[in-house]
């Protein structure tokens, strides 16, 4: 195909028996694809610049003390138009959400390269949402062979971009300020995960979660929280997904139904979103390449899983948006 190119050395071996022989080897000839840097740097140029325009929406209102999403944006909005100077206030969120994101997707893309993965650069995805993304993925090409390149692919992503999160949100509160019920008054009412309310327990002793308005630092700093938390459901291809299966191997498709089925409730009970996670995991998102490979994880790598799960613990909100009229 015009544009590719292989590589001699490029090939896979075998997996590794018990004893730490090679059981087989085969050739796997992968296609070196030419990455189109242009287009990586313009989605990531894009996004940049649409999550600079809602940081500094944000800002505006966090200075103002207007609620953070709300009845007054579209004034907002023609105060940025009027003031266009007004968006650098917005590189404080749109930097500290694209440290995140990149931290995360990179983890993935350099465990990728270790084991030889044939793995994309990161794509940025720039949307008109209320964070003015959605998200950030790579694309792998070439089949995981092993437990151990899975469970590794799969939990660098997390780690790393949580390993952002915690000082990111640390420091976003301790600039944040209390305005009592503040977070009650605009149109969206955010959820609390347990690292949010672990952190304000040290920074805001004994002030209530509604009390305080969430500096635009802070604010990214919780949208990572919950794209970690998405992220590691144990569900299909997710990332949590990859550890499932890292982990239970066979037990991974009845699993992953049994999580998708738990959403449901979740939706009725807490948030609708819950509703079409559900619907687009169970179509998109179940199934799971085979790997053949007997040899299970190490002990170090079993702790790490738990590491893995402890992090979704304090990602994880069961009503991370919604509507201030409780819908």
């Amino acid at each position: 195909m015009p544009g590719q190119g292989i590589h001699p050395a490029d090939f896979t071996l075998g997996p590794i028996d018990g004893t730490g022989r090679r059981v087989s080897a085969f050739p796997i000839w992968l296609p070196r694809r030419p990455p189109r840097l242009w287009l990586h740097v313009l989605l990531f140029a894009l996004t940049l610049l649409t999550t600079t325009a809602v940081g500094a929406g944000l800002a505006y209102n966090f200075h103002h003390n207007l609620p953070a999403f709300g009845g007054e944006d579209l004034f907002v909005i023609g105060e940025i138009v009027a003031h266009p100077s007004r968006l650098l206030d917005g590189l404080p969120f749109s930097l500290v959400l694209m440290a995140i994101l990149l931290a995360h997707e990179m983890g993935h893309y350099l465990a990728c390269l270790y084991y030889r993965v044939d793995a994309s650069l990161p794509y940025f995805i720039p949307a008109p949402t209320l964070i003015g993304t959605l998200g950030a993925f790579i694309r792998i090409r070439s089949p995981i062979y092993t437990r151990r390149a899975l469970f590794d692919i799969g939990i660098a992503g997390p780690l790393a971009g949580f390993a952002l999160v915690l000082p990111a949100f640390a420091i976003g509160l301790a600039w944040s300020k209390v305005i009592p019920g503040i977070a009650e008054r605009g149109e969206l009412v955010f959820g609390v995960p347990a690292i949010e309310a672990l952190l304000r327990a040290l920074i805001f002793p004994g002030v209530p979660a509604e009390d305080v308005y969430l500096h635009p630092v802070a604010r990214a700093a919780w949208v990572g929280v919950l794209a970690t938390a998405l992220n590691l459901l144990p569900i299909g291809q997710l990332d949590g997904g990859h550890i499932l299966y890292s982990v239970a191997g066979r037990y991974h498709r009845l699993l992953s139904r049994l999580f998708v089925l738990a959403l449901i409730p979740m939706g009725l009970l807490y948030s609708n979103s819950w509703l079409l996670w559900a619907l687009i995991l169970f179509f998109l998102g179940l199934r799971h390449p085979s790997i053949y490979d007997p040899n299970p994880l190490s002990r170090r790598r079993r702790r790490l899983a738990v590491l893995a799960l402890v992090i979704f613990l304090l990602s994880f909100s069961v009503s991370p948006v919604r509507l201030a009229d409780g819908l």
